[in-house]
């Protein structure tokens, strides 16, 4: 006798249905410009890759490949490695085109989908999971940085595991718990540098207060959440610090960013709060550069970063209103019609599915504060979700104003705004309270009626 198979649950068969929706649009997003050629930061990644399995190391492609240069080998650490690595794996097997690259962050942009739904059902719940998946399958913001193959591709996987194993270690705290914190915490920076901050804003708080733990177990177990987090970076912060003359942790790239982010053309006029490569090069052409043709990327970043600061220190009248326009370009209240036009000229995103990422960004934005409203009523802490935003805002403070840096952020945002819809959805489907009508007063017997002549014998 034959066993009938169980049906899938119903969670599963939508999360699928998101998944194969989500992985459609970021392919056809692919497929509208199947030709596109690695320009930029993409350039970097991709070559990187290539480079790397050729058995060069992390170098500097720019400097290697022709026609640009003819193989001179500058050691580089202007990103974070972990991207490096995740575009390197399609290349592996024989894939080594730039589409199969955009194809492959597609791919990983659906797992992304996956992770987030994950990490909302942790938060609130399963439907909140789901209503995540569709988010996050849906928003252009989210979806376009797979089509152009820049490191943000995986920032949405990287911080929604984080947030999981945050709620789930705030849920039940344990070493094993924060050991997974630790390590979740360790890709991220290996991911995306500037997240190294959330040590301090999301691990060491979260760890801190886990109310069901002693104060001398906190500390143990936060002790071991951040010796997981170093030896996880450990090998990446050796590898730099026997390569460069100056010393490097996880990346050498601020340096350069400052120096395109620091100058008269972002300090004053239509570009202000943005970054200029003009400037960068401008820099450049400072005489310690002609006297050290051959330093590395260290000594280089350490010397952009000296200019940068002299530029920024003799016009500190103008550090305050630059700060909040690189802010304001960033979070989408300084010049937000200019800011998507620059990113489609720049980063060659499509203006018109910008500019509809950026009226749900402002949705999301409102929909995040009912939801926050609601953890709070539940008792769910919502600083883990804030501490990415807060966490963007000193990077760009730090460097300049950008949409694709909110990308971190807008995975929080996602997740709150599903909170709110979960809650609005429940209160729409609450059935109203049944009224009681009033019984009727039963009929006196038919003897004792004013209009009716008694019964008698």
């Amino acid at each position: 006798m034959r066993h009938k198979r169980r049906p899938l649950p119903r969670w599963w068969v939508w999360l699928g249905l998101w998944m194969v929706a989500g992985l459609a649009i970021r392919l056809a997003s692919v497929y509208v410009q199947p030709g596109k050629v690695a320009g930029g930061d993409a350039y970097f990644y991709f070559n990187g890759a290539k480079l790397l399995l050729q058995g060069h190391g992390f170098i500097n492609p720019y400097y290697y490949i022709p026609p640009k240069m003819h193989h001179q080998v500058v050691q580089s650490a202007d990103f974070p490695p972990l991207f490096i690595l995740v575009q390197a794996i399609p290349q592996i097997i024989g894939l080594k085109s730039f589409l199969a690259a955009r194809v492959w962050c597609c791919i990983l942009g659906t797992a992304a989908i996956a992770v987030c739904a994950y990490t909302g059902r942790e938060i609130a719940g399963r439907r909140v999971g789901l209503i995540t998946a569709f988010l996050i399958a849906v928003y252009p913001n989210i979806w376009m940085s797979n089509e152009l193959a820049l490191s943000e591709a995986i920032a949405p996987l990287l911080v929604a595991t984080l947030l999981l194993c945050a709620y789930r270690f705030w849920k039940e705290p344990s070493v094993k718990r924060a050991i997974w914190l630790g390590v979740a915490m360790g890709l991220t920076m290996l991911g995306r540098d500037e997240l190294t901050l959330l040590v301090f804003f999301l691990v060491i708080p979260i760890v801190l207060l886990a109310r069901a733990l002693s104060w001398r177990r906190r500390f143990t177990v936060l002790g071991i959440a951040l010796l997981a987090t170093a030896l996880v970076v450990a090998p990446w912060v050796g590898y730099n610090l026997s390569r460069f003359q100056k010393p490097v942790f996880i990346s050498a790239g601020l340096g350069v960013t400052m120096a395109s982010a620091d100058c008269a053309t972002t300090y004053f006029g239509p570009n202000e709060g943005y970054w200029s490569m003009p400037c960068a090069l401008a820099y450049s052409y400072n005489p310690w550069f002609k006297e050290h043709p051959k330093a590395d990327d260290s000594a280089q970043g350490d010397e952009f970063e000296h200019l940068a600061l002299d530029y920024v220190r003799s016009h500190e009248n103008r550090l305050v209103p630059v700060t909040l326009a690189k802010i304001g370009r960033t979070f989408g209240f300084f010049h937000p019609l200019q800011q998507i036009q620059f990113d489609s000229e720049v980063e060659t995103r499509p203006y018109a599915w910008a500019a509809v990422g950026l009226g749900m960004y402002y949705a999301l934005l409102a929909l995040s504060i009912g939801g926050a409203i609601v953890l709070r009523r539940r008792r769910i802490p919502s600083f883990p979700l804030w501490a990415i935003g807060f966490d963007v805002v000193c990077s760009s403070a730090l460097t300049f104003g950008q949409t694709r840096y909110r990308t971190t952020f807008e995975v929080s945002l996602v997740l709150l705004s599903s909170v709110a819809l979960d809650a609005f959805w429940s209160r729409l489907r609450r059935p109203e309270p049944a009224t009681e009508l009033p019984h009727p007063a039963p009929d006196p017997p038919l003897g004792d009626r004013p209009d009716m002549p008694a019964l008698t014998g």
